[in-house]
């Protein structure tokens, strides 16, 4: 089964990875992904360069960024493969284990994907 994990941080506090983070983030992708739990992962730019695109009453808009009006956002994302929402959770934890020493505030959501055929 995957599941996605989404990161979501308070986007407008300017913390930045240490470089102890970013080299153990960089070791348990690694591991993760050579025992194929983990397809897929990548930060996002921060809002200020995306754009909403919303459906209301039937009418589409398109909203620049940044979403003052969110506190937190979507700071990237991981697809996992795992046998339960269990497993997920725990790899999951891993990677939000690592923040700790630097003091990080976030939540991750862990969802399983629908597996979906629209053929």
């Amino acid at each position: 089964m995957r599941f996605l994990s989404l990161i979501r941080v308070q986007e407008n506090t300017g913390k930045q990875p240490s470089e102890r983070l970013m080299r153990e983030m960089g070791e348990l992708m690694g591991d993760m992904t050579r025992n194929g739990t983990l397809l897929d992962t990548a930060g996002l730019m921060p809002t200020a360069k995306g754009k909403r695109v919303r459906l209301r009453g039937g009418k589409i808009t398109l909203v620049d960024g940044p979403f003052t009006e969110t506190k937190e956002v979507v700071g990237g994302y991981a697809m996992l493969q795992a046998q339960s929402l269990e497993e997920a959770i725990a790899l999951t934890e891993r990677f939000v284990e690592l923040h700790i020493a630097d003091g990080w505030e976030l939540d991750c959501e862990v969802r399983q994907v629908m597996e979906a055929d629209f053929g």
